[in-house]
């Protein structure tokens, strides 16, 4: 692929979730430096953390999508400028070391904001990843900041009645789960791997008998 490819194809890993995609473009050494404010599985190495990311924006945004506006490469390094587009229909939790932070019930508001990524490159796929986002304009849009009353009142209510906690907890799973699915791919290729040298075993046992 190329670096283009690369980029668009992993922002494609972001909004849909696809594992194959993801261990088509992302390295196995692939670190993310955003991924402190988000659940513990994000911040795991290659495919599975891209994938915990998808999984913990998509647990809020519904339909989310990432448009590229522009696109500019040197050498190794891929610079992206695109949009994070989506409708607030879950839970947008926040975490610090590992930990709820935050948690915005649902508004059902549209987010539309700019964000710019810088992407490492390394043996034709993505190993490296940090960007500059425009999250206060995300917060006013969801009326967290400055706080719209409803979502202020709102929010102490989660926090007091367990339900951020609770939140927090199941998008933590979630992230976890979609995390796993490497290596739930890694397990049944090892297993179709084996399977056919099996058949290819007993082939070959049978040419030499006959």
């Amino acid at each position: 692929m190329t670096p283009h490819e690369l980029a668009r194809g992993l922002f494609r890993v972001l909004e849909t979730g696809d594992p194959a995609l993801a261990a088509d473009v992302v390295h196995d050494r692939f670190a993310n430096r955003e991924a402190a404010v988000a659940p513990a599985a994000c911040s795991l190495s290659g495919p599975a953390g891209v994938l915990a990311s998808s999984a913990w924006l998509r647990s809020a945004y519904e339909d989310l999508r990432l448009p590229i506006d522009a696109m500019a490469e040197n050498g190794d390094r891929v610079w992206v400028r695109l949009r994070m587009q989506g409708r607030h229909t879950g839970p947008f939790v926040r975490y610090r070391d590992g930990r709820l932070d935050q948690a915005v019930p649902p508004t059902g508001r549209e987010i539309d904001c700019e964000q710019i990524h810088v992407l490492d490159l390394h043996e034709g796929k993505v190993v490296r990843h940090e960007a500059v986002r425009d999250d206060v304009t995300m917060l006013q849009q969801l009326g967290v900041f400055p706080p719209s009353p409803s979502v202020a009142l709102r929010m102490a209510a989660w926090k007091v009645g367990g339900r951020a906690a609770r939140a927090a907890e199941e998008v933590t799973r979630r992230a976890a789960e979609a995390a796993s699915s490497v290596c739930r791919r890694a397990a049944r290729g090892r297993e179709e791997n084996a399977g056919d040298q099996a058949v290819r075993d007993a082939g070959s046992r049978e040419r030499s008998a006959g």
